[in-house]
């Protein structure tokens, strides 16, 4: 597998596809948003360090047809902390990525998923008394 190959990850629905072809029955082809291997890296290399930190411990991953989502859990029986969101439809005007609250305020919006992620980590800064 390359780096620009996607994952393909298709919907639970049973009998909603055609085993194999990405088509629904009526002979459509499906459309359905997901994040790339690119993007699964950057995403998971910001979880990863946080899970080392104790501050994460679970995440779930949603692909639909508007949109994929990445949600980020303290624990899997809670409401997820953050949720990253791929959006192609924002893409030629907020941006495709967006980091939305627990609450649904969106802490950061734009076109390149790196310094979208930058929201997530701390920054320490040096206080003086």
């Amino acid at each position: 597998m390359s780096d620009s190959e996607p994952i393909v990850l298709r919907p639970s629905q049973a009998g909603a596809s055609v085993p194999g072809t990405g088509q629904l029955h009526q002979g459509t082809p499906a459309q359905v948003v997901y994040f790339d291997r690119r993007e699964l890296d950057d995403i998971l290399a910001v979880y990863g360090r946080k899970v080392a930190a104790g501050e994460w411990r679970d995440y779930a991953i949603d692909i639909g047809r508007d949109k994929a989502v990445f949600s980020i859990f303290r624990r899997a029986s809670e409401c997820p902390l953050y949720r990253i969101e791929k959006n192609p439809k924002l893409a030629r005007k907020q941006g495709a990525y967006s980091v939305i609250a627990a609450g649904g305020l969106i802490l950061k919006r734009g076109h390149d998923l790196r310094r979208v992620l930058g929201v997530l980590e701390r920054r320490l800064r040096v206080v003086e008394h």
